[in-house]
């Protein structure tokens, strides 16, 4: 059904997994087409361009006979789509998107990056460098990457496939890797993991599909990451088990780390030079660290040998220092007036933690003013307190309500202002000041008097607030002196 010269029809192309997948198969000769609502994304010109026909509604009459495999998104029913139901009808293969990427995977020497935090950030840095390394790989980010022109794939070879797998509902279940980057497990998505316990066991289940001989890169700063792998090495199965971060022993252990110039440098036991990075955060070095792990591995399965000339070290020193980020990873909007304005996908508490810690290590002179919105009831009131202390590093606060998700269903009394309440309560003895504004587009006015020249406003969360960072700075570019930054 994957061949080349099949027909696949994919509903939901539009979302950023189902335009990669798309795009990958179609790559491999796969003649590709779909549907999706009548919205405009960023995903329609990569459709466009690649000259892949998409409908801009779901229509029964859109299924044919000659099609060989319907795949769709999650956001799309059986009970409620009628290209779903007009496909079961036909007799034609269905598949979820999650079961066409683990289909998919199976195609190649496939390797996993997972993780409650960082896998973003880490697959599009393996791209970076695998690129750099002139491996024959395909990858899947989940999120647009500048390295990648823009879009969440690269096509560079049929030999190895990386993609970012998520463990929400136990998705990555479907994948079948050689290797996995496990970057960190703790508490999240409690409407489906109630407790640290049940989280840990999906990830112990994903890592335990690995086969012999096959490889486990873990983060050593991460507690949870570890207990996984304790559990997995307990188990007396025949795997690579290869640590990496400053608690890290081997090759992939940072020596160093430190700031300079709005640069992170970082050493490596493996590597004589120093990596700079152009991201800010101790998380990001892990990340670096991890990509570099997996990249010597695919480096090593290709070649025989692992990455030590001078030519391929200096290749991914500049490949890294050339990484810019990722479309709502400590995404630079742009400076205006003097202020620099960001916008971060960071929604758990260790995430905004290590987020802000990491700005104010690049940017000492600024003041920090961080608007958050939490995403689900059900994370919210589990994190609570977790939440309320991940700002420490933010001078100024501004809170707003809980973005729901159709996915869960609470009851609870919990609120964006309850978590305002709580964080208010830590900061009463600092000179920090702490707002809420039920709606983001509320606090556009107070903000516009309340930033300063020199300041950094970042918008965090996997809500909506994110307009109120981009609408603040074409604000501000209309005020700016002519000539401006």
């Amino acid at each position: 059904m994957l061949r080349s010269g099949a027909k696949v029809y994919f509903i939901g192309i539009k979302g950023t997994g189902m335009c990669a997948l798309a795009e990958l198969m179609h790559n491999s000769g796969t003649g590709i087409s779909g549907s999706d609502r009548d919205e405009v994304f960023y995903t329609d010109e990569i459709l466009k361009e690649l000259g892949i026909s998409c409908h801009e509604s779901f229509d029964a009459s859109h299924i044919r006979d000659d099609m060989d495999l319907v795949i769709h998104s999650a956001a799309y029913s059986i009970d409620s789509n009628p290209e779903l139901q007009e496909a079961e009808r036909r007799g034609i293969p269905i598949l979820k998107y999650t079961d066409a990427l683990g289909a998919y995977s199976a195609l190649f020497d496939s390797s996993g990056i997972a993780g409650v935090h960082g896998k973003t950030t880490t697959t599009a840095m393996s791209g970076t460098l695998i690129r750099a390394a002139g491996l024959a790989a395909r990858v899947l980010a989940g999120t647009a990457v500048g390295s990648f022109g823009g879009r969440s794939t690269l096509s560079l070879g049929d030999r190895f496939f990386v993609a970012e797998t998520c463990e929400y509902r136990r998705h990555f279940l479907s994948f079948h890797p050689r290797r996995i980057v496990l970057t960190a497990v703790e508490p999240d998505h409690q409407d489906y993991f109630p407790t640290y316990r049940s989280i840990r066991d999906a990830f112990v289940e994903y890592c335990s599909l690995l086969p012999s001989g096959g490889e486990l890169i873990y983060c050593a700063d991460d507690p949870g990451a570890c207990e996984v792998a304790d559990i997995i090495r307990s188990s007396g199965t025949d795997l690579v088990f290869t640590p990496y971060g400053f608690r890290a022993e081997g090759d992939f252990r940072i020596l160093s780390y430190h700031v300079e110039g709005e640069r992170a440098l970082m050493r490596l036991s493996a590597f004589p030079e120093d990596f700079r990075l152009r991201v800010p955060g101790r998380h990001e070095a892990l990340d670096a660290a991890a990509a570099l792990a997996l990249t010597s591995s695919l480096t090593r399965a290709q070649a025989g040998t692992k990455v030590r000339t001078k030519e391929q070290r200096e290749a991914l020193v500049k490949a890294l220092e050339d990484f810019s980020g990722l479309k709502r990873r400590s995404e630079i909007l742009g400076e205006a007036d003097s202020v620099l304005f960001m916008d971060d996908y960071a929604h758990h508490p260790t995430a905004i933690a290590t987020t802000l810690a990491g700005l104010k290590d690049f940017y000492p002179h600024r003041r920090l003013l961080v608007s958050f919105m939490s995403h689900t009831y059900t994370r919210t009131a589990a994190l609570l307190d977790d939440f309320a202390s991940s700002f420490g590093d933010a001078d100024v606060l501004i809170l707003h309500k809980i973005y729901a998700s159709a996915r869960e269903v609470y009851h609870g009394g919990v609120s964006g202002r309850t978590l305002f309440e709580k964080a208010e309560s830590l900061w009463k003895k600092t000179k920090k000041e702490v707002y809420y504004f039920d709606e983001p587009d509320e606090a556009v006015k107070p903000l516009n008097t309340m930033l300063k020249k020199g300041d950094l406003f970042i918008t965090l969360g996997a809500g909506d607030n994110w307009k109120l960072s981009r609408a603040l700075y074409e604000d501000r570019l209309k005020i700016q002196p002519a000539g401006g930054v």
